[in-house]
């Protein structure tokens, strides 16, 4: 079987250097173009570290150019700035897998937190990239919108419960991630100097991703939970841990019941004893522990930010996208320095 060709929108950033060091080892999948902004260099003049690994040239991010030379095209790119992409590549004929928010939430929600939507017709069409819960849809796709790396780990440890979750009682999500989270470019908050030994808050119950996390709760249950979201930044490189509180209308054995809740999920594992985010880097797994004391529950949930919560967690879609085994070229290999 020939491979497909696939294109890297937006490859200068974390998630894109962590897509080209999935993709030049995919059997499947042929990295046949990468684009950002500028164009002009090569990979190797960008990434050192791809010297005698693989080179390709960088080109000026041009829809018509990538659609001639590739079949499906992951964006990540910032919010705004994809839905343009994304929908003139959509008219050619390439499939998208959007890293960005653009496509994650219904239009009123997203204009609300984000701006306006420049590209409704898509919007409608797109499918929720959480391959746990979507994976059907995420098959007949043509336009995926990969989930944020805070609601990947927050819903896959909470969505399980929401048929015992008490209504009436606020759930409280405690999250951390690391700084590659916040994106490459730097500011005083992920200053060396500001970041180092150090941990803090940002955004308490105003963060993006809490909305997201709330629609998805009520479009998969059907109920409407207040949520409660406060992320914070931690002096680490990838990583993420959300730790989540609820009451429950009844006593349940929480570990059992995730066991066989996720007994199919290939890339759900379920604990005795609470994760760490050393257990999940350089892969794309998602560790789960929870443990109930009465009808107090507590979720402990970890993540790869960028693989899990972004790059590999969008080369999953990719897979299931092109009828392939999701796990096709998805490192599963703890990375311990």
């Amino acid at each position: 079987m020939n491979k497909i060709n696939v294109a890297i929108v937006g490859v200068s950033g974390f998630t894109g250097l962590e897509l080209i060091k999935i993709l030049i080892k995919h059997p499947k999948f042929n990295l046949s173009c990468v684009a950002n902004s500028e164009g002009g260099t090569s990979l190797n003049e960008l990434y050192p570290s791809t010297v005698k690994v693989f080179d390709i040239e960088i080109s000026k991010a041009n829809p018509k150019e990538i659609a001639k030379v590739a079949d499906l095209a992951f964006l990540a790119l910032p919010h705004k700035t994809s839905m343009g992409f994304a929908k003139e590549l959509l008219k050619l004929g390439v499939k998208v897998i959007d890293l960005s928010a653009d496509y994650r939430l219904e239009l009123d929600t997203y204009e609300k937190y984000y701006c306006l939507h420049e590209d409704k017709e898509h919007l409608n069409d797109s499918v929720y990239g959480m391959p746990e819960f979507f994976k059907n849809e995420i098959k007949k796709a043509n336009l995926v919108a990969n989930p944020g790396c805070y609601p990947t780990a927050s819903l896959l440890g909470i969505l399980p419960f929401c048929d015992f979750i008490d209504e009436s009682y606020p759930v409280f999500i405690d999250a951390k991630s690391g700084v590659s989270g916040a994106g490459k470019k730097c500011n005083a908050k992920t200053h060396f100097v500001s970041i180092d030994e150090n941990c803090f808050a940002y955004n308490p119950l105003k963060h993006r991703h809490e909305p997201e996390i709330k629609e998805k709760m009520k479009i998969i249950s059907g109920k409407d939970f207040d949520i409660n979201f406060v992320p914070h930044l931690l002096p680490l490189v990838r990583g993420e841990m959300c730790d989540m509180y609820m009451l429950l209308k009844k006593e349940i054995d929480p570990v059992k019941y995730l066991k066989e809740f996720y007994k199919e999920a290939r890339f759900v594992r379920i604990f005795e004893n609470p994760v760490d985010m050393k257990s999940v880097a350089g892969t794309n797994f998602c560790d789960i522990f929870a443990k109930s004391v009465g009808k107090k529950l507590y979720i402990n949930s970890t993540i790869d930010n960028i693989l899990k919560g972004s790059s590999s967690g969008a080369v999953v879609n990719a897979n299931i996208m092109c009828g392939f085994d999701e796990d096709l070229g998805i490192p599963d290999i703890a990375y311990v320095p």
